[in-house]
């Protein structure tokens, strides 16, 4: 079974949209095998945004991510590899920047290309870095 990491961001939080982006998740076969609700330290923010730490949108991103609570979790799909599960996910929540396709969990919710609602592993390495980032069981 695959599994990935996915975060609920603040944006989403603040908007009331937990249950539908967990719902998206479900209604495509994912299930939820760890969650939590949580914020962000700057820290924690830092070691997850790491690969952007050269870019423009780097400090807002920082700031935006520790500007309220999360949720975080683990889902799976039964009968997937972790790079499929991976693609999968990332596919329901659809492209960064706007527009996206309308459908996706950001085409259907974001308000910017910051402000857009999750975050979902980009591949296999950061599907099992990510989830030990904040104390959730991974892929290991």
């Amino acid at each position: 079974m695959g599994r990935t990491f996915v975060m609920i961001k603040p944006d989403a939080v603040r908007r009331g949209l937990i249950g539908e982006i967990i719902s998206r998740f479900e209604k495509k076969g994912f299930s939820i095998d760890d969650m939590r609700y949580t914020r962000v330290t700057i820290e924690g923010a830092q070691e997850l945004y790491k690969e952007h730490k050269d870019k423009d949108f780097y400090k807002n991103l920082i700031e935006f991510i520790i500007s309220g609570p999360v949720i975080i979790m683990i889902v799976a799909r039964e009968g997937l590899s972790v790079a499929d599960t991976v693609q999968q996910a990332r596919l329901l929540i659809g492209a960064i920047g706007l527009p996206n396709a309308l459908g996706t969990i950001r085409g259907d919710f974001a308000t910017s290309s910051c402000r857009n609602c999750v975050h979902v592993s980009d591949s296999m390495e950061a599907s099992e870095r990510e989830p030990a980032m904040f104390a959730l069981k991974g892929n290991k």
